[in-house]
């Protein structure tokens, strides 16, 4: 049984952070409501946040605040990268990934995300996936992440790995022999960003990614986003390297029109509090 976030009048849509916590919206409308072969998909409108989706009961994003994630998932590999040609997103079913990946001169942005029924529904309630799908520099693969990156001869100049959190179809994206095979697929010069979860909440896994990705990569680098419906409302990313640390001054290549990333906060989002760099060592 697939876990739901909408309680049984489906008046309120749910999501526990932990056990005794979490964030709740008032449904005005149930909008999508259907159970795929990986999981349960929930679409429902609320009057402050818009649309809001929701996956196994978890929030993956909402119309009022989606841009503080997608702007800090892409642009700080987009804008650092002298000239990304080519782009992976992996996951993002929602697409605004993708859009914002479009904001840049790409020639090819590929997006492979494993739920072809998440994509369905986002065409329908989210007003952006579906021009940006429409974007002749737009390739969308209905796959499993993983097994592209195994089997395609393609490689990229920036790889966004805009996973859920590691349960169910996602767990293998946050494993180490993943980062090894994303970094086979990296042309020379390229980067690597990841959504990593809260800072608050995954202390420790972000600790013992921070080990593995030492070994792996010559800069890599953990990096902060506010995300108000995100568990405890920081998250975390990583960017990775063996060309470019992105803590170092460079000219940073920013589309116009951006809500929230601009060089200041670039700069600011690698500064990171004590009790996190005490964690990644």
């Amino acid at each position: 049984m697939k876990r739901s976030s909408l309680n049984k009048d489906r008046s309120e849509a749910r999501e526990f952070q932990t056990p005794t916590s979490g964030i709740f919206f008032k449904v005005r409308k149930v909008l999508y409501d259907q159970t795929s072969s990986f999981q349960r998909i929930e679409i429902v409108a609320n009057r402050e946040f818009g649309h809001v989706l929701f996956l196994d009961g978890l929030l993956q994003t909402t119309e009022k605040d989606e841009f503080y994630y997608h702007e800090m998932l892409v642009h700080p590999a987009l804008a650092s990268h002298p000239n990304p040609r080519k782009v992976l997103i992996i996951g993002g079913g929602d697409g605004g990934a993708l859009r914002e990946v479009l904001k840049h001169p790409v020639e090819r942005a590929w997006m492979v995300e494993i739920d072809g029924l998440v994509i369905d529904a986002c065409r329908e309630h989210f007003g952006w996936l579906e021009p940006s799908l429409a974007s002749g520099r737009a390739e969308l693969v209905i796959g499993d992440g993983n097994v592209f990156i195994r089997e395609t001869k393609e490689k990229f100049d920036v790889i966004l790995v805009d996973s859920s959190d590691p349960v169910g179809p996602s767990t293998v994206l946050h494993e180490k022999d993943f980062y090894r095979k994303l970094r086979t697929r990296l042309r020379p010069g390229g980067i690597i960003a990841t959504q990593a979860g809260s800072l608050v909440l995954h202390q420790d896994q972000h600790a013992a990614k921070s080990r593995f990705l030492k070994r792996l990569f010559k800069h890599p680098r953990f990096y902060l986003s506010p995300v108000p419906t995100y568990p405890v409302g920081m998250w975390v990313y990583t960017f990775l390297s063996d060309a470019i640390d992105p803590t170092i001054g460079r000219p940073l290549r920013i589309p116009e029109g951006l809500k929230y990333f601009n060089p200041d906060v670039h700069r600011a989002a690698f500064a990171l509090p004590n009790f996190l760099k005490a964690k990644l060592g």
